[in-house]
């Protein structure tokens, strides 16, 4: 995300907002913000900022309080005064040093979506198991 463009929104620190925001564009948080946030655009979550809900943006940058989810197109950058409680979904990540972290991140440059599912093991691997449990329980039952 290129923070020289100038967001075409700009939410003042001095303004405090509840309810959801919608922008077909590029937005700039400073203030606060209790509800959702949809951007077709790149979101700028300023140091000042403090969000209490979820975000669906293009992009982020985030270098305030964000207690909510962010599911970002492209990427998520969180820059080291960030403070974000919630889980993250992006195709890229930045994280720099000094950031506060509390959630789950999926992170997947194919976009394709990442399943939770248990770990593929063959029916080879499944039934050496089995071998080995029953021999352990024999070798236990000799005793």
């Amino acid at each position: 995300m290129d923070n020289s463009t100038t967001p075409q929104s700009v939410i003042s620190k001095e303004v405090e907002i509840t309810g959801t925001i919608k922008s077909s564009g590029s937005i700039r948080v400073d203030g606060k913000l209790e509800g959702e946030l949809h951007c077709s655009g790149d979101a700028v979550i300023g140091s000042s900022a403090q969000i209490k809900g979820n975000m669906m943006v293009s992009s982020a940058s985030v270098e305030g309080s964000v207690q909510g989810n962010i599911t970002a197109k492209d990427r998520i950058e969180m820059k080291s005064t960030a403070r974000v409680n919630g889980d993250i979904r992006a195709k890229r990540l930045s994280v720099e040093d000094g950031v506060t972290f509390v959630g789950r991140s999926e992170v997947n440059p194919s976009s394709s979506p990442l399943s939770a599912a248990a770990p593929v093991v063959s029916e080879s691997a499944e039934a050496d198991d089995e071998h080995a449990d029953a021999a352990a329980a024999r070798s236990f039952a000799r005793r």
